[in-house]
């Protein structure tokens, strides 16, 4: 096997998840992720903008605003986020937990202080950054879940839509998502745990990618710098896939694999024909000393276009519908940010807000809340549904 196949790196929890997670302690994983620098630069900011509004001390505590997140991931794993939220302290209908947390008064307040940035000195960080009303915690949540764990030999990027229409510059729409109106993020995640490795906004135009660079290399590029020379393989699909990214990848030692547009000038005449001749569930190979692209049809009037450089020999499967492994191998390695984005959907902390920044807190905690779930099962060992983790991580 090519040496940019073989995975030579350990994975899962680090050194430092491992020492700091305790068993019994749920709090000791997402407190890796959600760490206390982020808590109490989100309790300065909430306060000064407190004393703004009402012109007079007014306070929170570190355990306040955890009970107060615990509540948001309470309310998710209840799937009650559209709920109104005097339905969840109501003495007769409500779980009780809620109005033993905190009181009705005290959430709703955190909910409509809550700020993660300087508002003094913001318009001069919007200079240089359209993401600075939350971007240093969306940061540092991305470098805390990278410190404390490694990704096996299997990453898959992807686009992930958080569903707001809350109004910013770069809000998009996506007509062929079910929620249309969103902020899109790049994520990379495990293929194994669908454990988000990495990830950033797209903002619009990047000051930082050259424009002869298209996007979708642009964006695979930095998504998986922390992980390459490790023989790792990258599975996205035909947004990103192009034959000069794949050939940059294995010079870093990552293999690649993905679905490609049939209008790549790069491609042969007979990927772009409509009328090609081929019989379905054939298959056709075409190879350089550093890439294959494999042509399938799997529907009389659909090609699959897959260009692979982990895949020198194709075999084709002895079945009915006689799939290539390639094809075989992309279906077993394609859904990690979708499978992560879906988890998140289900037990989602959002709840309806116009403003964009406390969004995107709710996006940070749904994929924190997955990570720190993923993180606690694999350093204990210890079995818990994701449910029972986003009703329990507070206890402590």
């Amino acid at each position: 096997m090519p040496e940019h196949c073989i995975f030579k790196d350990f994975y899962g929890p680090t050194g430092l998840a491992q020492k700091n997670i305790m068993k019994g302690d749920l709090s000791s994983a997402f407190l890796l992720l959600i760490d206390n620098k982020i808590l109490e630069d989100i309790i300065t900011f909430t306060e000064k903008e407190a004393f703004e509004v009402l012109g007079i001390e007014w306070k929170l505590t570190i355990s306040k605003l955890k009970a107060f997140i615990g509540i948001l991931y309470a309310r998710g794993a209840y799937e009650g986020n559209t709920l109104r939220v005097s339905y969840l302290w109501n003495n007769k209908w409500g779980p009780p937990f809620f109005a033993k947390t905190m009181s009705r008064r005290e959430f709703t307040e955190i909910l409509r202080f809550i700020r993660f940035d300087d508002k003094n000195t913001r318009l001069e960080r919007l200079k240089t950054d359209k993401f600075t009303h939350i971007s240093d915690v969306w940061n540092r949540f991305i470098i805390n879940s990278q410190n404390n764990y490694r990704p096996g030999a299997h990453i898959t990027v992807d686009e992930q839509l958080f569903p707001t229409k809350a109004r910013c510059r770069f809000t998009q729409y996506m007509p062929n998502k079910p929620f249309k109106f969103g902020i899109k993020f790049w994520l990379a995640s495990d293929v194994s745990t669908k454990y988000v490795v990495n990830g950033f906004p797209y903002l619009g135009k990047d000051e930082d990618r050259n424009s002869s660079t298209p996007l979708g290399e642009y964006v695979v590029m930095k998504l998986i710098e922390p992980f390459s020379m490790k023989g790792r393989t990258i599975t996205t699909d035909n947004f990103f896939t192009s034959i000069p990214l794949a050939l940059k990848l294995r010079l870093l030692k990552t293999s690649f694999l993905g679905t490609m547009r049939s209008n790549k000038k790069e491609l042969p005449d007979i990927c772009k024909q409509k009328k090609d001749g081929m019989e379905r569930f054939t298959t056709l190979l075409f190879q350089t000393n550093e890439c294959s692209l494999t042509v399938y049809k799997s529907k009389p009037d659909k090609k699959v276009l897959l260009l692979s450089t982990r895949h020198k020999h194709v075999k084709i499967e002895n079945s009915v519908k006689k799939l290539p492994e390639t094809i075989s191998y992309y279906n077993k390695t394609k859904f990690g940010v979708d499978a992560t984005d879906q988890m998140a959907k289900k037990y989602t902390v959002k709840s309806g807000s116009r403003r964009w920044p406390l969004q995107v807190f709710f996006n940070i905690l749904d994929l924190a809340g997955i990570n720190a779930w993923i993180l606690y099962k694999t350093a204990t060992g210890e079995k818990i549904s994701r449910k029972d983790f986003c009703l329990d991580w507070q206890k402590n």
